[in-house]
């Protein structure tokens, strides 16, 4: 009897995923200066406690030295930064005042809040987990000083890899000035190039994907490049003016080429290519040449080729079109709009929407604050009844385990474990090949330089981070505690398995819900404002929604990617979230090509329509919101399609049934 190949389970086959990505050098170089130097400084001038305290600085600021340009490494570095220098001052607080077992409620209290900032964004939540892991080393290691030198010294570190990233980068482009927002936005042109080169094959959507990430990261730099000027009350230069109008330029273009995928037809190599000479420009000071021959066979291709040309305009001036500006319009009063907006466009900037700040304290945020706080609480309990002299390292190990934003928790509990015991060995292996007091530092700076490359596997972060860590607890007077460690490991990661897989914390309903229910909500706003009965007379609202909308999509897929992946999806009473969110973007595909179609004289939908589908979508995203009413309440019936005289619309009718076939299930 023939038997079916059975795929490995999700859960399986996620512990042993690699990330293909380039080798950061620059990363690689400012890893090798940081710890290792820093710590060898501090034995070298007899001061060792501070030589640790500033490589463990230094080492938290690592794991946030991504690819960017200065100003986004400025706020993604800076602000987990302060967060680890605060966790410092309040966790060797806690040590100088002898706090014993006052500790595990303190930690809960500082774990419930790293936990609820997961939902505000990447880079709070990043700030929160090494809130909490300076706290607890604080609270743990015992190193001498006061709690504000302690956290100076955190700091110090923090600051000196900052520091560095400003030097050492990446060659500039020979485009002039603006160079990291600039080979932002070329990124943007290459990726619509893939994307109109995947067009009418299998590969489009997930290319699709990737120019809105690319389209994210462009938005985002020339954001804080804004923020700053505005800060410095500067009046924005000739090149951030042009640089801006070809931003603006490549996100229209990107709108039409939306309706260029959702019509799925194969394009001429010369079409999909035209993007990348914009690239070029960007990234040479040259002239884009000559592309390629308009032409109107579809509303699409039509809108596509105007968006060209406008693009190509945009590229010829050499001074910005007459009153362009790029700084917000001044407060009423006259008087600089600090802080109340300027935070608002920071905190915008942070890989959240402040809209989303008061969601921390929401259903999302307390189960996400309460899964760490549990975790942690019970790591701490458990390490002070086996091991007081040493207690840090088992919660510790728990913080980087068990925070829901990073990953699947089966996953990163086998490569937390087996990462550390490859960490211990190869530091056991330097401390029988070197000897002196030197070796530490050395381990330190190869930890260091590995970090950077190591974000592409957990297993091998877990290594870096081990290995620095190792040498941090030899100097600071502790030799034998490497065998500790995985009996430590392994304690904490049974902590986790089982605390985190409680059936109130691990409901992916919960954890993954509000992204989807935002990200539907977000989809809601763009097809209402497509369907208008008048068009807006902003002609970059549309823009703006739109790409909003594939924000929270992105941010959504990537949440339902995590759940999909746990030991315990609790598939069978929650809906198949891909799906739901696979729909959702289609339904912005092809309000996308509606708006194109619109743009150039198709019939207008009615009003009764219009409205149809858009209570339909509010619809569905009111029965994912709440856990706890039927999910099929209030969900509209089977009588969407079909849409009369708007195929893009009979498309959204469409997914919508998709839609209500998943949420009505669960």
């Amino acid at each position: 009897m023939l038997r079916l190949p059975r795929a490995v389970p999700a859960w399986l086959a996620h512990p042993f995923r690699w990330q293909r990505l380039p080798v950061p050098w620059a990363a690689v170089a400012r890893g090798a200066l940081c710890a290792g130097p820093l710590l060898g400084a501090g034995i070298a001038t007899g001061h060792p406690a501070a030589g640790v305290l500033s490589g463990l600085g230094s080492m938290l600021a690592g794991v946030n030295d991504r690819p960017g340009t200065r100003r986004t490494g400025i706020v993604h570095i800076g602000l987990p930064a302060l967060a680890s220098a605060l966790g410092m001052l309040i966790g060797a607080t806690l040590q100088a005042a002898d706090a014993d077992w006052w500790i595990v409620p303190a930690l809960f209290a500082v774990g419930f809040v790293s936990g609820a900032g997961s939902v505000a964004g990447p880079v709070r939540s990043n700030a929160g987990m090494q809130m909490l892991a300076a706290t607890i080393l604080g609270a743990g290691m015992p190193l001498p000083g006061a709690p504000w030198e302690k956290a100076l010294y955190v700091l110090a570190g923090c600051l000196w890899l900052l520091l560095l990233r400003l030097v050492l980068r990446s060659p500039r482009p020979a485009g002039g000035a603006l160079s990291g927002e600039r080979a932002a936005v070329a990124t943007v042109f290459d990726a619509l190039a893939d994307a109109l080169g995947a067009a009418g094959g299998p590969g489009a959507e997930p290319a699709r994907r990737r120019l809105t990430a690319a389209l994210d990261r462009a938005d985002e730099a020339l954001r804080l490049r804004r923020l700053t000027s505005r800060l410095l009350h500067r009046p924005a230069r000739t090149e951030e003016l042009l640089l801006n109008e070809r931003f603006a330029a490549a996100t229209a273009l990107c709108e039409a080429s939306v309706a260029l995928l959702w019509e799925a037809r194969p394009l001429p190599s010369r079409v999909a290519e035209s993007p990348r000479r914009f690239a070029e420009a960007l990234r040479t000071g040259r002239s884009p040449g000559r592309l390629s021959a308009p032409e109107t066979s579809t509303a699409a291709r039509g809108a596509f080729d105007q968006a060209l040309l406008d693009a190509v305009v945009a590229f010829a001036r050499q001074e910005p079109l007459p009153g362009a500006q790029e700084l917000p319009e001044p407060a009423p009063s006259g008087r600089p709009a600090w802080p109340g907006s300027v935070v608002r466009g920071v905190l915008a900037a942070l890989g959240g929407r402040t809209r989303r700040g008061r969601s921390l304290f929401g259903p999302a945020g307390r189960d996400y604050g309460l899964r760490v706080a549990v975790c942690i609480a019970a790591s701490a309990a458990v390490a002070l009844l086996l091991r007081p002299e040493h207690w840090y390292w088992l919660p510790a190990t728990t913080t980087f385990l068990v925070k829901p934003d990073l990953g699947p928790l089966f996953s990163r509990t086998v490569n937390r474990f087996a990462g550390t015991v490859a960490g211990v060995l190869v530091f056991a292996g330097a401390g029988l090949l070197l000897t002196g007091t030197w070796w530490p530092a050395l381990a330190a700076g190869a930890g260091g330089a590995l970090l950077p490359f190591a974000t592409r596997h957990f297993a091998l972060q877990t290594v870096a981070i081990t290995l620095m860590v190792l040498s941090f607890v030899h100097v600071s007077g502790d030799p034998g505690a490497a065998p500790e460690r995985i009996v430590d490991t392994s304690i904490a990661c049974g902590i986790v398995l089982v605390v985190g897989h409680l059936p109130r914390l691990a409901d992916p309903r919960r954890r993954v819900g509000h992204r989807v229910t935002s990200a539907l909500r977000s989809t809601e706003d763009f097809l209402r404002h497509v369907l208008e009965p008048e068009p807006g007379t902003d002609p970059t609202r549309r823009l703006a929604l739109r790409r909003a909308a594939y924000r929270a999509l992105g941010e959504a897929r990537a949440a339902a990617e995590t759940a999909a992946a746990e030991l315990l999806a609790a598939r069978d009473r929650n809906p198949d979230w891909l799906t739901v969110v696979t729909a959702a973007e289609r339904i912005v595909d092809a309000a996308t090509a509606c708006a194109v179609r619109l743009d150039h004289g198709a019939h207008r939908p009615s009003v009764a329509e219009a409205e149809r589908l858009c209570q339909a979508l509010s619809a569905m995203a009111d029965a994912l919101e709440d856990p706890v009413r039927r999910p099929d309440a209030g969900l509209p019936g089977p009588d969407l399609l079909p849409v009369p005289d708007c195929a893009t619309l009979t498309d959204v009718a469409t997914e919508l049934e998709r839609i209500r076939g998943y949420a009505g299930a669960s």
